[in-house]
């Protein structure tokens, strides 16, 4: 063996480099004249069958959006590299008005055929607000396509090109997908056609910010801009997710990668085929993460469910029975592990259904039945400042409200937090909270709170149910 391969072997495992060990000493517990077994052979996947086979069904798209002068931002960057006169104008005539003009403003994305006859999937954020959107095939072919619909909440898109017997992708199951398993990316990013990058599946049921309906798969795989819309493979060559998002501080790839599951995605793209918009499930409820202290307050052995933090006011889970402080645990049959799961579950339930709504309330399981909705919109008002002070076993300074100022607030029952003390407490609790419960008892005023708080023994926590601004809470307190 070599010098050089000599050192390769001690920097990496020998069935990546091919490094043939020499003959070596046998273990002092072995015995003499018996060698230890060789290493099992560990080899990487072999991607190029794959890739061979599904590529010609990975698209390029281009959206163009022609950008009026009376639009346009004068110092945007994209209007000024747009213009192939403004570099001469800035240099030489700096003072000169420029002349009012159009310019095409253009951005690329991927994409997937999904049926023989044109459908392609890829991301709303690709074909958003655009004028034109081109489809360019790896033969070489390209097609204007026609836009059937989109939805932004889950950055689906379902467009169409006229043509005829086109490859299609194969569509798999995510559920199925394990966390540490291979997965493949073929995508354009920053426009090199049909690039592929490789690597494992992360995590899933991701939940980001804004988007509570779709549980993200998590990858290391390498996705920049440019994958966005394109396939996600498994190892069998079927489409487990679309790259919609990376996590990123500088905008380039640093290891986390977000896809949106594929039977998400096929949900939505057969509502914009049929109806050309989506429908969402809903049940009227704020909903938060449940941990260990809150978990055990309530009774429960652990911290799974998501706990119901305030009910919209007729709305189905009202009407249904589920109260603030419950704790849901099956939706229609499926086990609610996190909060995060919820959401996507509901969603998913089209509205007018009758679902089966498994909670934990009063220390055991109860079932209920609620009549699905149609997912909108709301917001609340906050709370004005009260009127008197009363310090509380805990050190808070609490205020009863007045009719006017619940009705700023939204709330029928409460009482006003003006005043925390200690930095344990500053870190749970913050002026102009409003308590609305302890546990499962609404908080009408400050002497029944103060009531209820001397009743709990030294060590034990209770659940505050806390709004704050337009949200409601649960906060775990350790009553000392």
């Amino acid at each position: 063996m070599s010098f050089m391969k000599m050192l390769a072997c001690l920097a990496l495992p020998l069935a990546v480099i091919g490094c043939t060990p020499g003959k070596q000493a046998a273990p002092d517990h072995a015995p003499q004249g018996v060698q230890s077994a060789p290493a099992p052979l560990v080899t990487l996947p072999d991607f190029s069958s794959l890739v061979a086979k599904e590529g010609p069904a990975v698209v390029n798209i281009s959206s163009t959006k022609i950008v009026h002068d009376s639009d346009a931002d004068p110092s945007s960057q994209d209007s000024q590299d747009s213009d192939p006169f403004y570099d001469f104008f800035h240099r030489f005539m700096p003072n000169q008005p420029q002349a009012p003009h159009d310019y095409a403003s253009k951005s690329l994305g991927s994409g997937f055929i999904i049926s023989h006859d044109g459908y392609i999937l890829t991301n709303a954020h690709v074909i958003d607000d655009s004028d034109e959107v081109t489809v360019k095939l790896t033969d070489k072919r390209e097609f204007r396509a026609k836009v059937i619909g989109s939805d932004k909440r889950a950055d689906i898109a379902l467009i169409k090109i006229r043509a005829k017997d086109l490859p299609i992708v194969p569509i798999g199951d995510p559920s199925t997908l394990k966390v540490g398993e291979w997965v493949l990316a073929i995508g354009s990013p920053f426009g090199f056609d049909n690039s592929v990058t490789s690597g494992i599946v992360s995590a899933k049921g991701r939940s980001l910010p804004d988007e509570n309906y779709v549980p993200f798969i998590q990858t290391d795989v390498p996705i920049n801009p440019g994958n966005s819309g394109g396939p996600l493979f498994n190892m069998k060559g079927e489409v487990v997710g679309i790259n919609s998002q990376i996590y990123s501080r500088t905008g380039g790839y640093m290891g986390l990668s977000f896809a949106i599951p594929i039977d998400v995605a096929m949900s939505i793209s057969n509502q914009l085929r049929e109806n050309g918009k989506v429908s969402r499930g809903k049940i009227g409820v704020e909903i938060q993460e449940l941990n260990q202290d809150l978990a055990k307050s309530f009774g429960m052995k652990d911290a799974n469910g998501a706990l119901v933090a305030s009910v919209e006011k007729g709305g189905p889970a009202d009407r249904a029975g589920i109260r603030s402080g419950d704790v849901i645990i099956g939706f229609n049959g499926k086990a609610v592990e996190s909060s995060t799961e919820l959401p996507a579950l509901v969603g998913a339930t089209k509205p007018g259904t009758k679902a089966s709504v498994k909670i934990w309330r009063d220390g055991s399981e109860q079932d209920l039945s609620v009549t699905v909705g149609e997912l909108s919109s709301s917001t609340s008002p906050a709370a004005e400042q009260p009127q008197r002070l009363s310090i509380d076993r805990i050190g808070l300074g609490l205020k009863n409200l007045g009719a006017d100022q619940k009705s700023a607030a939204g709330v029928d029952h409460g009482i006003l937090i003006v005043k925390v003390r200690g930095a344990l407490m500053q870190s749970l609790l913050a002026e102009d909270d409003i308590i609305l419960a302890m546990n499962h008892t609404d908080i009408t005023s400050v002497d029944q709170f103060n009531d209820l708080l001397s009743r709990v023994p030294r060590g034990q926590t209770v659940a505050l149910l806390i709004k704050r601004g337009s949200s409601s809470i649960y906060i775990p307190i350790k009553v000392n």
